[in-house]
């Protein structure tokens, strides 16, 4: 089956956030680098490492030094920020897009 083009080619959008697409990243490898990162999701590097600020500093993410290495844990627990999902959880988030979060730490 194949997907047809956007009409409107000059506003190109996602249905999910870089936010989520860098937590997706994490949750399929959780040693990646930002600079791995943001040529996953077609963004800068610095852009990758603002996102995982922010994530670092909401508390969804927490970053361990492993040698000269970062290693990254997602808090499973946590919930999302839209009012209309609030209920719903990372891990939740993460099975339905067919990431294993028990593949990584949690």
């Amino acid at each position: 089956m194949t997907i047809p083009e956007p009409e409107n080619k000059a506003r190109p959008w996602a249905f999910l956030t870089n936010h989520a697409h860098v937590l997706l990243c994490i949750a399929r490898d959780p040693q990646i680098r930002a600079r791995d990162i943001a040529d996953q999701i077609g963004i800068t590097e610095r852009a990758a490492q603002r996102i995982l600020a922010d994530l670092i500093t909401a508390g969804y993410v927490t970053r361990t030094k492993v040698g000269r290495r970062n290693h990254y844990t997602i808090d499973l627990r946590g919930h999302l920020r839209h009012p209309m999902h609030r209920d719903l959880s990372v891990g939740t988030l993460l099975q339905v897009l067919n990431t294993d979060p028990a593949a990584g730490p949690g």
